[in-house]
């Protein structure tokens, strides 16, 4: 009944570990391909190409169901994957649609027509695959009209927070604010379109200001995926055991994880 969480890193962990707080009953298999990280600087066909291969990982793992806990994974590759490559009894879900149903407050899986919200003004703050990819923009546009989103390309936070240095990935937050409100002085909310970023929310909203609302995707992602397995059990997969893989060097990864998250973790080479 294993589920699979995908990243090209560290970052998914923040998402691994709000499913598993959330789920604790359903093991998790974590697949992390620390070999080709970071995506954000890939082109969309190599973001394909690697994403499709994690992904039959997990699927080799009895991981019928997977998350792609990556933004850029979401942005790049989900809906080509779901259009050329998905076989029809498995599944593969992305973190953008749970966080934009919660910004339009519209219930997870409705497909209604696109209507007006109350929020207008929406900064992204994103890895500039991410970002060039316009996927935001267009999963949006399905469930929402007259919603102005600026995007700001977050270069340099990613390896900062993966470095361990919260000064610079704080400083790196604050001049990327900076540069977004000269664009859009007065956003409404704010969308953290990174895997990472949870972990550096209190700066992105001390930068931004009490008045801006900060979404944050691990929580919304994990009730999302509790709400879809309520309605589509079949999709719980064989596998058994939770564990946690990287396609790079498994002691290398650990150490790295366990700063990241600040508890143990262990990785198993993939």
């Amino acid at each position: 009944m294993a589920v699979g969480v995908f990243d090209s890193g560290l970052g998914g962990l923040t998402v691994h570990q709000a499913i598993a707080a959330r789920l604790p009953d359903v093991p998790l298999v974590y697949l992390g391909d620390n070999a080709h990280a970071p995506y954000g600087v890939r082109t969309a066909d190599d973001i394909f190409d690697l994403t499709c291969a994690g992904v039959q990982r997990l699927w080799d793992e009895g991981c019928d169901l997977v998350i792609l806990a990556c933004n850029t994974a979401s942005a790049a590759a989900l809906r080509r994957m779901q259009e050329t490559w998905l076989p029809a009894d498995k599944r593969v879900l992305g973190v953008f649609v749970p966080m934009i149903e919660a910004l339009t407050e519209r219930r997870w899986g409705d497909n209604s027509p696109p209507r007006e919200v109350a929020v207008k003004h929406v900064a992204l703050f994103a890895t500039p695959a991410t970002v060039a990819s316009r996927a935001f923009q267009r999963e949006l546009a399905f469930r929402a009209v007259g919603v102005d989103v600026e995007a700001q390309p977050c270069a340099g936070v990613v390896d900062a927070i993966e470095l361990g240095d919260e000064i610079l990935a704080e400083a790196l937050v604050t001049s990327h604010v900076e540069s977004l409100l000269r664009r859009m002085p007065h956003p409404e909310a704010a969308i953290l379109g990174c895997t990472h970023y949870p972990l550096m929310e209190e700066a992105f909203q001390r930068a931004l200001g009490s008045q801006v609302a900060v979404y944050s995707q691990a929580g919304l992602v994990a009730e999302s995926l509790a709400d879809y397995l309520v309605r589509h059990p079949e999709f719980l997969g064989t596998g058994q055991q939770s564990k946690y893989l990287t396609t790079g060097d498994p002691q290398r990864v650990s150490g790295k994880a366990t700063q990241f998250l600040r508890r143990p973790i262990r990785f198993e080479a993939a």
